[in-house]
């Protein structure tokens, strides 16, 4: 079962998430068919976003990264809550590249240039957005960028996904560290020292590593102290209400319309897949509410 960790360390100079992904981002390419590539940088997003999520405090509080970039993958999106649910999706699932000079998936050059817009709804009238160039488009690097720019906080992220040569998922998770402002130079001299001799996220999962293990070691020698952990998972939470509320939201003359056409019109969500079929007579219901 996938997790995520949560920690403080140095008298609280320090903040630290920890997690496997490995079930959630199997789901996520499962749902969405995804090549290789695709499925590394969608998991990446979709580990760097559930562990923003656990930063977030209200129940209902919704956190939305969405990419769009130059690169063949065109877009990536990923929702997540304070609760573990995280969901996400690719705008092109298939795409083919040769393997980095490392020997390794290309997630930089699938995604190449373009923006990260993070969107922050915790129910006040408007959301908080922020935007940002893509540094490298390996997505780790471009989620500390977002916090350094955008939010002012220094921010390690490392985030990995290993996929089999049958396609499956192997391994993801990802760790994101925070140092608040009244940190002392002590405290990150050695936080650079444990991270700088940190292999790889995958390689640390594949050797039988835990989420708690992992922060353990990132904290090391700072007093780490692992304040809680949960659960989390990939879930969508569309239905047959949500879809009649968007459709609801089209107006009642393109409904009048696309009933008038006498077909059944299919909707399908692009998180899950799930297909929602409405017949003329179901429009015509729905265009009367709107």
């Amino acid at each position: 079962m996938d997790k995520i960790v949560r920690g403080i360390a140095g008298e609280g100079q320090i903040r630290c998430f920890a997690m496997e992904s490995t079930q959630l981002v199997e789901e996520a390419r499962q749902h969405h068919n995804t090549s290789p590539v695709v499925t590394a940088a969608l998991g990446r997003l979709l580990t760097g976003g559930a562990m923003m999520g656990a930063m977030m405090k209200g129940d209902s509080d919704l956190l939305t990264l969405k990419i769009d970039c130059s690169g063949p993958v065109k877009g990536l999106t990923v929702t997540a809550d304070a609760k573990g649910n995280v969901k996400g999706f690719p705008l092109v699932p298939q795409v083919s590249l040769p393997a980095s000079p490392a020997g390794k998936l290309d997630v930089g050059r699938a995604v190449d240039l373009g923006v990260l817009t993070v969107i922050r709804d915790t129910g006040l009238k408007e959301p908080y957005s922020g935007t940002i160039n893509l540094v490298s488009g390996e997505i780790a690097e471009d989620i500390a960028s977002y916090f350094a720019t955008s939010e002012q906080t220094p921010t390690v992220c490392g985030l990995g996904v290993l996929v089999n040569p049958d396609l499956h998922v192997k391994a993801a998770g990802g760790y994101l560290i925070q140092v608040l402002p009244f940190a002392s130079d002590a405290c990150i001299d050695q936080l650079e020292k444990n991270i700088q001799g940190l292999p790889h996220v995958t390689k640390l999962l594949t050797d039988g590593m835990t989420p708690d293990q992992i922060a353990l070691r990132l904290l090391d020698g700072l007093e780490p102290n692992l304040l809680d952990e949960a659960t989390v998972s990939y879930h969508c939470d569309c239905s047959q209400e949500r879809t009649e509320r968007v459709l609801v939201s089209l107006g009642k003359q393109e409904l009048e319309q696309m009933a008038a056409d006498g077909e059944n019109i299919t909707v399908t969500c692009h998180f899950c897949h799930k297909q929602y079929t409405f017949t003329p007579d179901e429009l015509r219901k729905l265009a009367k509410k709107s």
